[in-house]
C-alpha cells in the first residue's frame, strides 16, 4: 500500500468497485421496484400505487434498519470482511429469487435482501473508513467517501438501462436476474483486492460498561421484533396508516431506546461524540424522507405526468438498446383511472380494470396520440432513475474541488454545516417540482422530462453535501470499538427517513393539487435545515476530540 500523503490507499479502489458492482445490483431492483408491484399490463402484480408505496416504503426502511444488527456482529463477532461476504451471497439470492413468480417467492426473496444489506452496508463502510486511520491518510478521509460515493452511483447509473433492456425485451424476471448477478461480481472483486483491506478488518472486544451481545439481542432486537409482529396483528385499524407502518415504527422504539442507552452508559469520554451523532441522526431522517421519493412520487411523476417522447432521430437506435416503451390508442385492459391517475380498487385492493387506451393518453391532447396503426416511441419511466446518479459522478469532483479551495484557504465549512446546507439544497429541489405542478396545470397537461432533470440536478447538489459527509463523520467522531455500530445507527436514521418517504408517496393521491405535497416536503425539510443550523454552535463545542 502506497504511503504517499498525496494518494489514497489502494483498498479504496477495490472497494469501490465492489460497492459499484453490489449498488448495481441493489439499485437496479429498487429502480423497477415500484413499476412491477403497480404494473397491470406487462406480467407486473397489479397493486394499487398507495399499496405499492407502502410495500416500497417498508422495503427500503427495514433495508437500512438491518445494518444496526450487521454492525454490531462485525464489531464483535464476525469482522468485516466475512460480514460483508455473508451480506453479498444473501442479497445475490435475494434478487435473483424475484425472478420466481408467486407472493411467497416475493417476500422471502425481499428478506433475504433485507438481512443481507445489513450484514453488507455498514461493514464496507466501516473497513474504508478504517483504511483513512492512518495519519497520512487522515485529512483525506471526506474525498475518499466522496469518491466510494462515486462508485456507488456508478452502479446505479448504469444499472437502469440494463434494466430498461432486460424488462422491455424479455420481462421483469430477467431483470432482477441481472441484479443478482451484479452482486456476485461485487464479491469476486471484493475478495480479490483481500490483501489491501485485511489488515483493517479488526475485531472490537467490548468494554466492561458495554451491553454484552447476548444481552442486546435479548433486550433490543428480539422485543423489536416481538413489537412490530403484535403491532400487525394486534393493533386494530391503523394508527399510522397501515399495518407495516404500525409495525415499523413500534418496532423500531426498542432499538432507539438502545442507542440512547448506550449514550446513557457511556464513559464520559464517549458520551459526547455520541450525543452529537445521535442528534445528527435524527436530523437527516428527514433528508432520507424526501429524497427517497424518487422511487415512488417523482416515478409516479415520470409516468403519468411527463413528455416521454423521443426525437424521432433517437427512436431507433433507443428502440435497439430496449430503451423505448411503445404505446398505441388500441383499446385494451387498463387500469381504471380517473382524471387524476388515481385507481380504483376491488373489495380485495386489487385494482379494477377497463377497456381503454393506454393511460400514457389521459393528459396528452387527442391530436398527438397515435394515429391506428402507429405508435408513440417513448423513454422507459425507470431510466429517469439514472438522472440523480448521473449527475453525482459529473457534480462529485466539482464539489470535492470547491471544499478542497476552501480547505486551503482556511474557509472550509465543518462536517455538520456540509450537512445543513444539503438539507436547505434539497429543499429547494422541491420547489422545483411546485414548478411543474404549475407548468402542467396540476397534471392535465404533460410537463417537459426537463422539470424533472432539474429536480435531480438541485437534489443530487443537496446529496453530496450531505451523504458522504455523513459517512465521514461518523467514522471520524465514533468511539474506535463502536465505530460499526454508530454506522448502523447512520442507517437506522436512513431507515426512518426511508419508511417516511413511503408514507408520505402512499398521501400522493389524497393531494387533489399536487402542488401542496410538494410544499409540505418543502416544509419538513428546510425545517430540519434550520434544526442543524440551531446545533452547529453545539455540536463544535462538545466535538473538540476529534475536532470537525
Amino acid at each position: 500500500m502506497s504511503t504517499t500523503a498525496s494518494k489514497h490507499p489502494k483498498g479504496l479502489y477495490y472497494l469501490f468497485l465492489a460497492e459499484m458492482w453490489e449498488r448495481f445490483g441493489y439499485y437496479l431492483m429498487i429502480g423497477i421496484f415500484f413499476l412491477y408491484m403497480t404494473d397491470t399490463q406487462s406480467g407486473g402484480m397489479g397493486l394499487p400505487k398507495d399499496q405499492g408505496s407502502d410495500i416500497y416504503g417498508t422495503f427500503i426502511a427495514l433495508v437500512f434498519l438491518t445494518p444496526f444488527i450487521g454492525g454490531l456482529l462485525a464489531d464483535r463477532l464476525l469482522g468485516y470482511r466475512l460480514s460483508i461476504t455473508i451480506g453479498g451471497v444473501l442479497m445475490g439470492l435475494g434478487y435473483c429469487g424475484l425472478a420466481m413468480p408467486g407472493d411467497a417467492f416475493f417476500y422471502l426473496s425481499l428478506a433475504l435482501i433485507v438481512i443481507g444489506n445489513g450484514f453488507f452496508k455498514a461493514n464496507i463502510s466501516t473497513l474504508l473508513g478504517n483504511l483513512y486511520s492512518e495519519p497520512q491518510y487522515l485529512p483525506k478521509k471526506d474525498t475518499g467517501y466522496n469518491i466510494f460515493y462515486m462508485g456507488i452511483n456508478v452502479g446505479a447509473f448504469i444499472c437502469n438501462f440494463v434494466a430498461a433492456y432486460l424488462r422491455n425485451k424479455y420481462g421483469w424476471g430477467f431483470a432482477f436476474l441481472a441484479a443478482g448477478i451484479g452482486m456476485f461480481i461485487g464479491l469476486i472483486i471484493f475478495w480479490a483486492g483481500n490483501k489491501t483491506h485485511r489488515d483493517y478488518d479488526i475485531r472490537k472486544p467490548a468494554q466492561p460498561h458495554d451491553m454484552p451481545l447476548w444481552k442486546v439481542f435479548g433486550l433490543v432486537i428480539l422485543p423489536a421484533i416481538i413489537v412490530g409482529v403484535l403491532s400487525w396483528v394486534l393493533i386494530p385499524g391503523d394508527v399510522f396508516g397501515s399495518d407495516s407502518t404500525d409495525a415499523f415504527i413500534f418496532g423500531s422504539i426498542p432499538i432507539i431506546l438502545f442507542y440512547v442507552s448506550l449514550w446513557a452508559r457511556a464513559s464520559k469520554e464517549d458520551k459526547n461524540p455520541i450525543a452529537a451523532l445521535l442528534s445528527i441522526f435524527a436530523v437527516v431522517v428527514v433528508f432520507w424522507g424526501v429524497f427517497k421519493q424518487n422511487g415512488t412520487a417523482l416515478t409516479t411523476w415520470a409516468e403519468y405526468y411527463t413528455d416521454r417522447s423521443l426525437p424521432e432521430v433517437l427512436e431507433k437506435p433507443a428502440a435497439s438498446l430496449g430503451m423505448v416503451q411503445q404505446v398505441d390508442a388500441k383499446t385494451t385492459t387498463v387500469p381504471d383511472f380517473d382524471a387524476a391517475f388515481r385507481t380504483r380498487t376491488d373489495a380485495d385492493g386489487k385494482v379494477i380494470t377497463k377497456e381503454g387506451p393506454a393511460p400514457y393518453l389521459n393528459n396528452l391532447p387527442k391530436e398527438e396520440w397515435p394515429q391506428e396503426g402507429n405508435s408513440l416511441s417513448l423513454i422507459s419511466t425507470e431510466l429517469f432513475q439514472s438522472i440523480n446518479p448521473f449527475f453525482v459522478i459529473a457534480l462529485t469532483p466539482l464539489v470535492v474541488g470547491f471544499f478542497g479551495l476552501l480547505r486551503r484557504n482556511g474557509k472550509e465549512p465543518s462536517t455538520p454545516a456540509k450537512m445543513a446546507l444539503g438539507l436547505f439544497i434539497t429543499g429547494l429541489s422541491t420547489l422545483v417540482m411546485v414548478g411543474a405542478v404549475w407548468a402542467g396545470d396540476n397534471g392535465q397537461f404533460k410537463v417537459s422530462s426537463l422539470w424533472l432533470v432539474g429536480t435531480y440536478f438541485v437534489v443530487t447538489l443537496g446529496e453530496l453535501c450531505l451523504s458522504p459527509m455523513g459517512l465521514s463523520l461518523v467514522s471520524k467522531v465514533s468511539p474506535p470499538r463502536l465505530t460499526a455500530l454508530m454506522m448502523g445507527g447512520w442507517f437506522i436514521a436512513t431507515s426512518i427517513g426511508n419508511k417516511l418517504s413511503g408514507i408520505l408517496a402512499s398521501l400522493w393521491d389524497t393531494y387533489d393539487d399536487k402542488q401542496y405535497f410538494f410544499w409540505v416536503n418543502f416544509a419538513v425539510t428546510v425545517s430540519a435545515a434550520l434544526a442543524l443550523v440551531l446545533m452547529l454552535k453545539w455540536l463544535r463545542r462538545i466535538m473538540e476530540k476529534p475536532a470537525i
